[in-house]
């Protein structure tokens, strides 16, 4: 039978987050028509060994070294047969409805290249992820003076699907004939604005990046570079704001 999704997930030492991740897709693992593929970016808290034990039907890679989210995400890109690529975060609970939802936006919107569901915390609380461009000016808020109505915010809570610029990389549900327009995402980026950048590239190539606040997953969103902007992923994060910049010319 054809694949219609392929669910591509990527983890690094996050074996309570895969584990709740998974739980919320084991119904969806039971349609014929769906993989799910985890990339495992060199853990070492017992993920690789948990997956192989406890999830025999999901097809694991183990990459030798942690190369970033691009590189990891690609290893699954390369390697998914189905008709929709459904990038996850490990961070993500799935619930069937929003699932079956984007399917079905995705189908009967042929011009749509990429779709992404409504975020909510644990505590209920919309995030912030349907963005403008991400310049500077934007970046340096978030950091110093993070808000909690998002940019978007007025437009989302309206309940109707619309254009951001970008979504970001936790959720993003893409058309394999548009992925093989845009290619593979930026493996130059380490960690930060590869999202950014696809749906760029996505509407560069002629696509529609859609997003539909009528349906909605949990996010435990970890805002690593946010909380802590100088640390080694934080100054990776900077590196790849910078080469962003550059690519596009633009701040």
């Amino acid at each position: 039978m054809d694949i219609k999704v392929s669910y591509i997930i990527i983890t690094w030492n996050g074996l309570a987050l895969i584990r709740r991740l998974l739980e919320s897709i084991l119904h969806q693992m039971k349609r014929e028509d769906v993989e799910v593929i985890v990339v495992d970016n060199c853990s070492a808290d017992g993920t690789k060994e948990f997956l192989k034990r406890e999830y025999t039907e999901v097809r694991l890679i183990e990459n030798a070294e942690n190369r970033g989210v691009a590189y990891a995400r690609n290893r699954a890109l390369e390697a998914a047969r189905g008709r929709y690529l459904f990038i996850l975060d490990n961070d993500v609970v799935i619930n069937d409805a929003a699932v079956e939802g984007m399917e079905e936006y995705m189908e009967e919107h042929r011009d749509v290249g990429l779709c992404a569901c409504r975020l909510v915390g644990e505590d209920g609380e919309v995030q912030e992820s349907c963005k403008p461009y991400p310049g500077l000016l934007i970046k340096l808020r978030n950091v110093l003076f993070p808000q909690k109505n998002t940019f978007f915010y007025a437009t989302e809570m309206n309940g109707e699907a619309f254009e951001p610029v970008y979504v970001i990389g936790a959720c993003q549900m893409i058309r394999r004939e548009a992925f093989e327009q845009a290619g593979m995402l930026d493996e130059k980026i380490f960690y930060g604005p590869e999202d950014a950048d696809y749906c760029l590239r996505i509407r560069k190539a002629g696509w529609k990046v859609m997003y539909l606040p009528q349906y909605t997953m949990q996010h435990l969103c970890q805002r690593k570079t946010t909380k802590r902007p100088f640390s080694r992923l934080g100054r990776k994060h900077i590196k790849a704001l910078i080469y962003f910049y550059w690519k596009y010319k633009k701040i």
